[in-house]
């Protein structure tokens, strides 16, 4: 049980720290309303148990040992991450007397969500680095496995959905045209910010 507690209290600092999820979240939430987080929210849950599943297989570890394999993952992960920051600076502000609800289908943003957390290759070295250590060999490897997993991935849901919230409440400041444009170009820098790190991350 303490061996829980500790991964619980790991597992939430990382998630609650800022990172492209994040960024993500926050934009929907500002951009498309509340409803418009669900989907990419989920996705991004998702993408975890994904790539935590990964993590337990030979592919993980290739990804873990092979230089190759590390540069071509983590590429693609600052690839895409580069394409939302683009596509993000390039948008028309958005007013938020206006809802798109045609942009905010459940699909098209967990499939968002869901390939920003599998186009990340640090959070498969999150997983092969932090399970081992949180597993007690005095008890069966797949319970344990998958209690993590699922923990890891309701806090997700869980404190997306808070800075979802808190970033909805956060719109009678920004209700301006110019509110709009920042908060755009704002996301859009994080995301090609984070691309950059990715693309010069070593193991």
């Amino acid at each position: 049980m303490t061996l829980y507690i500790l991964f619980l209290i790991m597992a939430a600092v990382t998630v609650l720290s800022p990172g492209p999820g994040v960024v993500m979240t926050i934009s929907n939430a500002l951009r498309f309303g509340l409803r418009g987080t669900i989907g990419g929210i989920f996705g991004i849950a998702f993408g975890a148990l994904i790539v935590a599943a990964i993590s337990a297989t030979s592919l993980g570890v290739l990804l873990a040992t092979s230089a190759t394999a590390f540069t071509i993952a983590k590429f693609v992960g600052a690839a895409y991450l580069l394409y939302l920051g683009i596509r993000l600076w390039n948008a028309p502000p958005f007013r938020f007397n206006t809802r798109p609800t045609h942009q905010a289908r459940f699909t098209r943003r967990f499939m968002e969500g869901l390939a920003l957390q599998l186009t990340n290759p640090k959070a498969v070295f999150f997983f092969l680095s932090i399970f081992p250590q949180f597993i007690s060999p005095a008890e069966s490897y797949i319970p344990q496995f998958i209690r993590l997993v699922l923990t890891y991935s309701t806090l997700v849901v869980l404190i997306h959905s808070i800075y979802a919230v808190l970033a909805q409440r956060a719109r009678i400041w920004l209700t301006s045209e110019r509110g709009g444009r920042v908060v755009n170009r704002t996301a859009a820098t994080v995301f090609v910010f984070f691309s950059a790190v990715l693309a010069f991350a070593k193991r």
